[in-house]
Protein backbone atom coordinates (compact mmCIF):
# COMPACT_ATOMS: atom_id res chain seq x y z
CA UNK A 1 0.00 0.00 0.00
CA UNK A 2 1.53 3.47 -0.79
CA UNK A 3 0.60 6.36 1.18
CA UNK A 4 0.80 10.41 1.11
CA UNK A 5 0.17 13.10 3.00
CA UNK A 6 -0.80 16.84 2.82
CA UNK A 7 -0.34 18.88 6.02
CA UNK A 8 -2.86 22.02 5.36
CA UNK A 9 -3.33 25.16 7.75
CA UNK A 10 -6.72 27.07 8.79
CA UNK A 11 -7.73 28.85 11.58
CA UNK A 12 -11.32 28.98 12.84
CA UNK A 13 -13.37 29.46 15.93
CA UNK A 14 -16.42 27.68 17.69
CA UNK A 15 -18.04 26.55 21.08
CA UNK A 16 -18.98 23.12 22.47
CA UNK A 17 -22.35 23.18 24.06
CA UNK A 18 -23.05 20.82 26.95
CA UNK A 19 -20.43 21.47 30.22
CA UNK A 20 -17.37 21.54 28.70
CA UNK A 21 -15.91 24.25 30.92
CA UNK A 22 -13.66 26.80 28.62
CA UNK A 23 -14.64 24.96 25.48
CA UNK A 24 -18.02 26.15 26.37
CA UNK A 25 -16.89 29.97 25.16
CA UNK A 26 -16.09 31.20 22.13
CA UNK A 27 -12.45 30.56 21.48
CA UNK A 28 -10.54 30.02 18.49
CA UNK A 29 -7.92 27.28 16.79
CA UNK A 30 -4.88 27.44 15.00
CA UNK A 31 -5.68 24.05 13.09
CA UNK A 32 -3.52 21.97 11.56
CA UNK A 33 -5.09 19.27 9.48
CA UNK A 34 -3.32 16.31 7.93
CA UNK A 35 -4.88 14.29 5.18
CA UNK A 36 -3.66 10.88 4.04
CA UNK A 37 -4.15 9.19 1.03
CA UNK A 38 -3.29 5.29 0.17
CA UNK A 39 -3.73 3.59 -3.08
CA UNK A 40 -2.61 0.58 -3.76
CA UNK A 41 -1.52 0.91 -7.43
CA UNK A 42 0.61 4.41 -8.41
CA UNK A 43 -1.30 6.51 -11.15
CA UNK A 44 0.12 6.84 -14.62
CA UNK A 45 2.65 9.67 -13.29
CA UNK A 46 3.62 7.45 -11.00
CA UNK A 47 1.80 8.92 -7.76
CA UNK A 48 -1.13 8.05 -5.20
CA UNK A 49 -2.44 11.45 -5.58
CA UNK A 50 -0.22 14.60 -6.90
CA UNK A 51 -0.11 16.87 -3.59
CA UNK A 52 -1.02 19.96 -6.09
CA UNK A 53 -3.93 18.22 -6.41
CA UNK A 54 -4.77 17.63 -2.74
CA UNK A 55 -3.98 21.37 -2.16
CA UNK A 56 -6.70 22.06 -5.06
CA UNK A 57 -9.28 20.33 -4.21
CA UNK A 58 -9.59 19.74 -0.51
CA UNK A 59 -7.08 22.22 0.48
CA UNK A 60 -9.19 25.01 -1.33
CA UNK A 61 -12.67 23.44 0.21
CA UNK A 62 -11.07 24.06 3.65
CA UNK A 63 -10.03 27.50 2.72
CA UNK A 64 -13.31 28.47 1.08
CA UNK A 65 -15.47 26.71 3.89
CA UNK A 66 -13.63 26.68 7.15
CA UNK A 67 -10.68 29.21 7.05
CA UNK A 68 -11.38 31.81 9.69
CA UNK A 69 -15.36 30.76 10.16
CA UNK A 70 -16.65 30.26 13.42
CA UNK A 71 -18.20 26.85 13.55
CA UNK A 72 -21.71 26.57 15.48
CA UNK A 73 -24.00 23.93 16.35
CA UNK A 74 -27.18 25.05 15.11
CA UNK A 75 -28.66 24.85 18.22
CA UNK A 76 -25.87 27.44 19.16
CA UNK A 77 -28.29 30.45 21.21
CA UNK A 78 -25.11 32.43 19.63
CA UNK A 79 -25.83 31.25 16.08
CA UNK A 80 -28.67 33.79 14.99
CA UNK A 81 -27.12 36.88 16.60
CA UNK A 82 -23.67 36.35 14.45
CA UNK A 83 -25.13 35.77 11.54
CA UNK A 84 -27.24 38.91 11.98
CA UNK A 85 -24.38 40.94 12.86
CA UNK A 86 -22.62 39.52 9.44
CA UNK A 87 -20.01 37.32 11.13
CA UNK A 88 -18.71 34.28 8.99
CA UNK A 89 -20.82 31.43 10.39
CA UNK A 90 -21.08 27.92 9.59
CA UNK A 91 -24.05 25.79 10.95
CA UNK A 92 -23.01 22.65 11.54
CA UNK A 93 -25.79 19.38 13.38
CA UNK A 94 -23.71 18.98 16.42
CA UNK A 95 -21.30 19.66 18.36
CA UNK A 96 -18.08 21.47 16.47
CA UNK A 97 -15.54 18.81 17.91
CA UNK A 98 -12.06 18.53 16.41
CA UNK A 99 -13.69 14.74 16.01
CA UNK A 100 -16.49 16.00 14.12
CA UNK A 101 -14.51 18.62 11.82
CA UNK A 102 -11.81 15.14 11.18
CA UNK A 103 -15.07 13.24 9.97
CA UNK A 104 -16.22 16.25 7.91
CA UNK A 105 -12.55 16.62 6.24
CA UNK A 106 -12.81 12.88 5.50
CA UNK A 107 -16.14 12.95 4.25
CA UNK A 108 -15.53 16.11 1.59
CA UNK A 109 -12.30 14.48 0.41
CA UNK A 110 -14.24 10.94 -0.06
CA UNK A 111 -16.93 13.20 -1.89
CA UNK A 112 -14.18 15.07 -4.24
CA UNK A 113 -13.37 11.24 -5.26
CA UNK A 114 -9.55 11.42 -3.29
CA UNK A 115 -8.42 8.10 -2.13
CA UNK A 116 -8.44 9.37 1.36
CA UNK A 117 -7.42 6.94 4.35
CA UNK A 118 -7.22 8.74 7.35
CA UNK A 119 -7.66 12.58 8.84
CA UNK A 120 -5.70 14.00 11.45
CA UNK A 121 -7.03 17.29 13.03
CA UNK A 122 -4.55 19.44 15.45
CA UNK A 123 -6.56 21.87 17.38
CA UNK A 124 -2.88 22.96 19.21
CA UNK A 125 0.32 21.93 19.00
CA UNK A 126 -0.42 18.97 21.30
CA UNK A 127 -3.90 17.94 20.93
CA UNK A 128 -5.54 15.89 17.79
CA UNK A 129 -8.32 14.22 16.81
CA UNK A 130 -8.10 11.46 13.70
CA UNK A 131 -10.68 9.83 11.31
CA UNK A 132 -10.47 6.83 9.73
CA UNK A 133 -13.12 4.21 7.92
CA UNK A 134 -10.81 1.37 8.64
Amino acid sequence: MFKVAKMIYFNYGHRLLGGHDKCSHLHGHSARVEIEMSSAKLNRKGMVVDFFDIKKTIGDWIDRSLDHKMILWSKDPLAKLLKKAGEPVVLVEENPTAEMLARWIFGEARRMKLPVSKVTLWENQDSCAVYSES
